[in-house]
């Protein structure tokens, strides 16, 4: 599918009052390689915090991941893990490997209408990495993984919370995410859903879950600024 190519069912999008952008391998590159550095950083926490091994941890890491949404729901369900220590633990990295991209800067500025981040990380996190991107200054809010009280996307829960929070009606809003199954819900509420496709993950899903997306777009800042 080309760069900004809809779906035979796609909406129009001259109507939409929210935009609703996922952060990590959305607004940046997965060539960041951002994940790569967490996800060293959570082993880690699991091998001290809880006194496993290195490959007991990897495990735990990737079952509590699947299970539960994100590691850190599965430890705070599992053993009351203090999310603040986490966070900061394993939120500790160089954000200097994501590049400015004063071209998406730019399409974001353009659209009409609110623009709010939706993430699974926090809002220190998220601070840092729009910092880097240069779109700091152009988002009116952010919905964060401390604002959904933990639940990570894609619990239809925080998808609730996130629109009721900011005052969004799903039937002019948006959602921009990586992950096809963090749009299954949004798609349920009535959002506008614009899956960005990149390689960094691959799920068995989403060939079948075309159907289902309004949006399939290979470089944001192309489709964005194709919008008219």
């Amino acid at each position: 599918m080309d760069i900004g190519e809809e779906l035979p069912h796609a909406p129009r999008l001259k109507d939409v009052e929210t935009w609703v952008f996922d952060l990590d391998n959305t607004l940046y590159p997965p060539s960041s390689n951002l994940f790569e550095q967490i996800d060293v950083r959570i082993g880690a926490f699991l091998q001290e915090f809880l006194d496993l091994g290195a490959t007991d941890a990897r495990t735990l890491q990737k079952q509590y991941f699947r299970d539960y949404g994100t590691t850190l729901h599965g430890l705070i369900q599992n053993h009351g893990t203090d999310a603040r220590a986490f966070l900061d633990f394993v939120h500790d990295i160089d954000f200097s490997l994501i590049p400015a991209d004063p071209d998406l800067a730019q399409a974001i500025e353009k659209l009409p209408g609110r623009k709010i981040i939706f993430t699974n990380a926090d809002v220190f996190y998220s601070n840092r990495v729009m910092a880097r991107i240069g779109v700091s200054e152009l988002f009116d809010g952010i919905f964060d993984i401390e604002a959904a009280d933990f639940v990570p996307k894609p619990h239809m829960t925080t998808y609730q919370r996130m629109l009721a929070t900011h005052d969004i009606d799903p039937h002019t809003a948006v959602l921009v995410d990586d992950l096809p199954k963090n749009l299954i819900p949004a798609a349920a509420l009535g959002m506008t859903t614009v899956w960005m496709r990149n390689d960094h993950w691959t799920e068995s899903e989403a060939p079948t879950r075309l159907a289902e997306f309004d949006h399939v777009v290979d470089h944001l800042a192309d489709w964005l600024n194709g919008i008219g």
